[in-house]
């Protein structure tokens, strides 16, 4: 059977975007960690398959990305909808967050997070 989750061939990766996390990342990990919504456990710099996801919640399949400025490119965004669709094809809900959203909007962003996590 093969690995799925936390393939050891992206474990450099995952290593190296935790080091890395860009701000609106760490403001909401900040709130994602110690199971702070709800008593879900998250994890950040998760992978599924060959994608590092920022954020997953096994208990209840949930993956979430926070978007920057790098995702704004046609060639970004075609990779990202792939990834995207590959993803939700493995039953896992995906959820896709905006930088500017963290930064002005942080607790709207939580309590989307929280509805999605009650169904």
């Amino acid at each position: 059977m093969t690995r799925l989750y936390n393939k050891r061939i992206v474990k450099g990766s995952r290593r190296y975007l935790r080091r890395q996390m860009p701000p609106a990342e760490r403001l909401l990990w900040l709130y994602l960690r110690n199971r702070k919504i709800k008593g879900f456990k998250f994890r950040r710099q998760y992978s599924i398959g060959r994608y590092v996801m920022d954020f997953y919640c096994p208990k209840a399949r949930l993956a979430i990305e926070v978007d920057g400025p790098t995702h704004l490119t046609k060639k970004a965004r075609k990779y990202d909808q792939a990834r995207q669709r590959q993803i939700e094809a493995l039953h896992i809900r995906f959820l896709r967050i905006n930088n500017l959203d963290v930064y002005n909007n942080l607790e709207g962003v939580i309590a989307r997070i929280s509805q999605i996590l009650e169904n």
